[in-house]
Formats: structure tokens, sequence, C-alpha cells
């Protein structure tokens, strides 16, 4: 019995280490790399079998599931991507959808909107109407302009009632052209004029660029007349070779229309050499003169005395052609002494050239003591800071009334002048026949006036050469 057990673990001991089982298995050199894979799968299974005390197939089992839970988990995360990407896209699609219906509905409103305001401002801003009557004489060279009535203007007065004339006028004005007025109207809406207006010496190639105004007033006799609207009439778009008879609605004169646009320069003065130097840079928002809607403007600029006779010669700048914003940056230099800086002017007019004509002042600004606000404070700055440029934006002011006070001082003027010098012709001759008779009788002058006195002084002066000839 003990034989046997001996021989027994001799038996096991050689399985467990192998001894006397011959040479190992050696897998054939025909066998592919799947037959590897294989075994190789089925020993780590049998390995986590025994390890884990259950069955192979249920480690299989299990390996399984696990790998369909993966495969499940990516397709479901690269579903999800693109259903991402397509919802992207479509949504896009809907939201420019949406916004295209929106700014549809926009524009329709606000298209609906405008209409309503334009319509709300027409009947707001309804000012009556006005009948004319316009035709043009070739042979004489006249605009005969007939005024005929006006219908439902808008009360003006307390009473519900207006006092209404009409101003009629070329526009670019120029010198020597007349202005006409009707009769005024008292309380009344429905004015009928039916007065005849004429502006002779007009050429018929001068008309292109002229605008016929109607300027339609409310008179008060104790402030300052209201202006209930107006008529333009662009010449250049009417057929003056028929007689024209129609009715206009009258138009509202809005602020704009008076604003004549900004003019900026600099003035700087040196009180040891007496030099002014005026420097104009910049224009903007000029007032259209020319019938295309611009204006070729230039700047003149002018030193005046105390009398505003001009000192020197006028400066001018050159000329910016169809520009409402001109830029110069031209300086100009002018002669003057300190002790005159109180009593000067400085004038700056911003014209529009025309070829054919005289040019056409756009406005002007006038700086020195005697002027007020900024005009005063610009030429005062100057006189405080010597040899600094100052420099200011200035709004143009109304150069045609200024230019009509200059032409009646200047009309005065000549009269004065012509009178001074009829009065010392008459004086002269008068001192003449003075003298030979006091010559006749005494020899000697003698006057009671100032300006006998005078004249007797000049009849002294005489004297000499008299008594040479003698």
């Amino acid at each position: 019995m003990e034989a046997f057990e001996a021989a027994h673990h001799r038996g096991r001991w050689k399985r467990q280490s192998g001894v006397g089982d011959g040479p190992k298995a050696v897998p054939a050199p025909g066998t592919s790399t799947g037959e590897k894979i294989r075994e190789e799968f089925n020993k780590d299974v049998n390995f986590v079998a025994q390890k884990a005390g259950v069955q192979t197939y249920h480690v299989i089992i299990f390996i399984v599931i696990v790998l369909i839970a993966v495969v499940g988990l990516l397709a479901w995360c690269v579903v999800r991507f693109f259903r991402k990407k397509r919802r992207g896209k479509d949504d896009k699609a809907d939201l420019a959808a949406d916004e295209a219906a929106l700014v549809e509905n926009d524009e329709e409103d606000m298209k609906m909107n405008e209409e309503e305001l334009a319509a709300s401002k027409a009947a707001a801003e309804y000012l009556g109407k006005l009948q004319y009557e316009l035709k043009y004489d070739f042979n004489t060279q006249t605009l005969i302009v007939k005024v005929i009535q006006a219908v439902d203007l808008p009360a003006m007065d307390l009473g519900g009632v207006s006092d209404p004339y009409v101003k009629i006028y070329l526009l670019p004005d120029t010198k020597g052209q007349k202005k006409f007025e009707t009769k005024v109207h008292r309380k009344t809406l429905n004015p009928f004029f039916n007065q005849t207006f004429e502006f002779k010496n007009l050429p018929y190639a001068e008309t292109f660029d002229k605008t016929l105004m109607y300027s339609i007033f409310d008179y008060d006799r104790f402030s300052k007349h209201d202006q209930i609207g107006e008529v333009k009439l662009p010449l250049s778009q009417i057929d003056l070779a028929q007689t024209i008879s129609e009715w206009k609605d009258v138009q509202s004169n809005k602020e704009d229309d008076q604003y004549l646009g900004d003019v900026c320069f600099s003035l700087r003065y040196v009180p040891t050499s007496g030099k002014l130097t005026v420097g104009i840079l910049e224009c903007k928002r000029l007032k259209k003169m020319d019938i295309t809607g611009a204006s070729d403007p230039y700047v003149k600029i002018k030193l005046l005395d105390a009398k505003q006779k001009r000192i020197g010669k006028k400066k001018k700048t050159t000329v910016k052609s169809a520009n409402l914003n001109p830029y110069y940056n031209e300086s100009f230099v002018f002669m003057v002494e300190q002790s005159m800086l109180r009593k000067v002017t400085l004038e700056i007019t911003v014209l529009d050239y025309d070829r054919i004509g005289g040019s056409d002042p756009i406005g002007r600004v006038r700086l020195g003591y005697s002027r007020k606000k900024l005009e005063k404070k610009h030429w005062a700055e100057m006189v405080e800071n010597p040899r600094r440029p100052v420099i200011h934006w200035h709004v143009l002011q109304d150069a045609e009334d200024e230019e009509d006070d200059d032409d009646k001082k200047k009309d005065k003027d000549k009269d004065k002048k012509k009178d001074g010098k009829d009065g010392g012709k008459d004086g002269g001759k008068d001192g003449k026949d003075g003298g030979k008779k006091e010559k006749g009788k005494d020899g000697k002058g003698e006057e009671k006036d100032k300006k006998d006195e005078k004249a007797g002084e000049g009849d002294k002066d005489k004297k000499p050469e008299a008594e040479k000839k003698k």
C-alpha cells in the first residue's frame, strides 16, 4: 500500500513538473494569425473564469454585453452630433425667414407710418392757394407778373382773419432790381388782388438762373409782419413763350431757407509791424444759389474805416466750383496801425461766382469793436492776444440789406459832394465879385459871417497877384 502511494505521488509530481510528458506542442508553421488570437483569447477567458470561479461562457456573455453597450454609446453620440448640425441649419433658416418676415412687416409699417405722417403734415401745413398769371415780352425784354387772388389762407390774427399782401421779387437778387408789393387787403382769408407788375430789362438768357418768388405776408401795424407762406417758380422750368395762368399751393417758409451757411477764419495781429493777417479756412452748408443745387463760392475781404470807406485794396480767395463746403486755407495781410483797431471794421463776404453778370452775395460777417456778440468778441480776442491766431466759426448774415444801406450811403455822399461842388463854385463866384467891389471901394475885405471871412481870406491871398499884374 505504501508502495502504491509513493508511486502515485511520483506520477503527480511528473505531471505537474512536466517531466516525462515529452516535448510541448508547438503550433504548426501553417497556423494563421486569427487562430493565434483565438487561442490567446481562450486562454484569457479561461484565466478569468478560473479567477472569478465561473464558467467560461459566462465571461464571454459579459464581454459581448460590454461591447454592445460601447458600440451603442458611440452610435448614439454620432447620431446626436449630426442631428445638432441639421437642427442648427434648420434653425438658422427659420431665423432668417422669421427676420425677413419681421423686416417686411416693419417696412410695411414704416411705409404706412410715413404715408400717414406725410398726409398729416400736408393737412397741417396747408396754407391755401395762390392764383397768378405769367408771361414774357420778347420785344421789350420784360417779365410781366400778375397776382390774381389767394384762397383759404390761414388766420394769423386773433379775430380769425388776416391782413394779407404779396411780395414779388426774383432770386438771386441783383443790384437795381425792383421788388414789388400788392395792396394790403384787410380782414380776409380770400383776398382778390388783380395787380400786374413788370420786371423790365430782363434778358431772356438771364431768366434761366432766376426764381420768381411770391411771399405772402400778414400785415401788422405795430409789429413785424408775419410771413404766411410762399410760392417758388424756377423760371428755367417754365415755358415763357406762352402765357401761363395757374394755381399753386402756398408752401411754408422754413427757417432753413433763411440759413445762409457758416464761415471759419482766423485773425492775427502783430502790433510792432501793424500787420493784420486774415486766414480764410473753410465754409460749410452754404446756401444753394444755382439751379443745379450748388454754388461757386469765393470770399472777399475788405477793411473799412469809421465812415465805412474802404482802406487799401480788397482781397479775394480762389473760386471753388460747385461746392457748398469749400476749403480754402488762404491768408491775406492788411496794414493797420494799432491806434486804428478801435475804429476799423473787417468785412468778410461770401459770394457765388457767375461768369455772366455780377457775383451774387450769399452772406457776410463784419467784425470790430462797433459790432456785437461774437463779431465783437472775436475782434477783441485778437487785440488782447497779439501774435497769436484766433479762430472762430461765424454764421453768415444777410448781405442784401447791408448792401442797400451801403448804396444809400454812397448815393448820399455823392449828392453831398455834388452840392459841395456847386456851393464851392457859387461861393467862389461870390468871393470874386465881392473882392472886386471891395477893391473898388476900400481895397480891404471885411466880412461878418464865418463863410464870408473864409472867402475874404481867399481874396487877401489873391491881392498880391492882382497887384503884380497891375
